[in-house]
């Protein structure tokens, strides 16, 4: 069995196998996107393709859409010419469940994949063609945030040629937008997918600084950027995405490979993209969007995805990032560092560390949660307690979500130490893990383990500064760390507020203090303060 149009005809063999096939006419779909495209995505990577074009597949199965979506790759050609061509646009979607229970699907929703570039002039012309087709009615992204900017000196060159001969995605959408105004000025809507704040909104500064540049280099005229800064006409609705896909696993290509699916091997492009005809993903995901589409949209609110106005989607994102997610991620990467995790389902399995997270959840960030209502933030900490990082299959580690530390705790514990600074109800005194994921942070600044051996910290752009502060600091040493500690403690860049001149001074001095005490200070320390 190998992953194609013609090997479904073999029905019996692939749900032997286990693998849901696809139950709608995927020709005729593909003939009807064809004539009356409705959705276009740019970014062909893992994560498209087992969640919204999963969405999609729904929407199909159910008939209540009958066009799929044209799928567009800007950055790595190889990902269409050696993964989407040789398997007719079709993907296994292995999910990895936390139970120990895999669910296999081949997502068929794609209906073409294309090159985005005017190199390859036969895929240009068809986006082209789809651009000015009035059933247009909404372009997606997942290119990352830095695919938006326009700093690069390579995107400000790219500028310059116009919108007859660029490259870069920013330029090429621009351009393709502009297609779609001198066809008709039909509406649509840009909608980014991007796990990133506000992106929406960073998608439109990008498109719109492209516009404006050409406009004042005479490649537009003024009706372009009327057109694309009127919400009736070109919307931007902003949207907050999360499902963790890893790179395609080894462990799972073996499992295919036995059950009999061919062409299952992992590809490593000249880009670095890892990328195979499966993708391998958790079970838990979120899409929130904006509900900004002044052409119509498919009927997406009927595959899960939640449709809501702007200030929800802004109030799920806070929920994940302030509290509900991406504190216990960064608490207890930090905490696997120094006691010599490489796992972070692995973590789960210690019972202070799910102690650790668990307060961090539900005892000191609930009181200050950002409730969106669509969501119950509870049930949200339930299920990244019980099913995301207790996942065995998800090859996650520490380390790789230690990068970037320094960059991530403002948002992630300083907002909410902050609420409760400015609060007359909250008492700081309900704050112990907070104050010991900073000075825990601090104590990982030292490069050196639980058992006093040296490990090389994750990148961050810090990291140089930090560990020159902690230099002077070695374990069994007992303080005071006051004036060694206060330059750092002071950064508010770092922290989002003076930590130093705060209530919670003593506090993470304190436990800080405890950290470094010697050989196995960590553990005692996590072990009391969770007790």
């Amino acid at each position: 069995m190998k992953l194609c149009l013609e090997s479904l005809g073999n029905v019996e063999k692939w749900e032997k196998c286990g693998v849901k096939l696809p139950s709608f006419d995927i020709e005729k779909m593909r003939k009807e996107t064809e004539k009356n495209c409705t959705w276009i995505h740019f970014g062909a990577g893992n994560i498209f393709r087992c969640f919204p074009a999963a969405r999609m597949q729904e929407l199909l199965e159910k008939g209540i859409e009958k066009t799929g979506i044209m799928v567009a790759e800007s950055f790595d050609f190889e990902i269409i010419d050696r993964i989407y061509r040789p398997s007719d646009n079709l993907t296994l979607s292995v999910t990895l469940k936390s139970n120990g229970t895999i669910d296999k699907k081949v997502i068929a929703s794609v209906a073409s994949a294309l090159k985005c570039s005017p190199q390859f002039s036969d895929d240009y012309n068809t986006l082209k063609a789809a651009f000015r087709n009035p059933s247009l009615q909404m372009v997606s992204f997942t290119i990352t945030e830095k695919g938006y900017s326009t700093a690069p000196s390579y995107v400000q060159a790219d500028i310059e040629k116009g919108p007859e001969s660029c490259s870069t995605v920013i330029c090429m959408v621009t351009a393709l937008a502009l297609e779609r105004y001198r066809s008709g000025a039909y509406p649509f809507a840009f909608v980014s997918m991007d796990n990133c704040s506000h992106n929406g909104e960073k998608l439109q500064k990008g498109v719109m600084e492209v516009a404006s540049s050409w406009l004042e280099k005479g490649f537009v005229e003024k009706g372009f950027i009327d057109y694309l800064s009127d919400p009736n006409k070109v919307s931007f609705p902003w949207s907050m995405i999360d499902k963790i896909t890893p790179r395609p696993d080894e462990g799972v290509r073996k499992m295919l490979e036995e059950d009999g699916i061919e062409g299952t091997e992992v590809v490593v492009t000249g880009k670095n993209t890892w990328i195979s005809s499966f993708v391998n993903s958790e079970e838990c995901e979120y899409l929130v969007i904006e509900d900004s589409f002044p052409n119509g949209r498919p009927r997406l609110e009927d595959s899960g995805v939640y449709m809501t106005d702007r200030d929800t989607v802004n109030k799920v994102e806070k929920m994940k990032v302030c509290t509900c997610l991406n504190p216990l991620h960064t608490a207890m990467s930090i905490m696997g560092c120094l006691l010599g995790y490489r796992k972070i389902s692995d973590e789960m399995k210690d019972s202070d560390i799910v102690s650790y997270i668990k307060r961090l959840g539900y005892v000191e960030g609930m009181p200050v949660v950002v409730d969106p209502g669509i969501l119950s933030p509870k049930a949200f900490i339930d299920d990244v307690v019980e099913k995301r990082l207790a996942n065995p299959f998800m090859p996650d580690t520490p380390q790789r979500i230690a990068t970037d530390t320094s960059q991530k705790l403002a948002i992630r514990f300083g907002e909410n130490i902050k609420q409760y600074m400015a609060s007359s109800t909250l008492s700081l005194d309900n704050l112990k893990c907070m104050p010991l994921v900073l000075a825990s942070w601090m104590r990982y600044l030292m490069a050196i383990d639980d058992e006093g051996a040296s490990f090389t910290p994750s990148p961050d752009p810090f990291l140089e500064e930090g560990m020159k502060i902690l230099s002077s600091v070695s374990l069994g040493d007992q303080g005071p760390f006051d004036s060694t500690l206060k330059p750092l403690m002071e950064n508010e860049a770092i922290f989002g507020f003076n930590l130093y001149s705060s209530p919670l001074k003593d506090k993470v001095l304190d436990a800080f203090a405890s950290l470094v005490k010697g050989k196995g200070a960590v553990r005692e320390t996590l072990h009391r303060y969770v007790d």
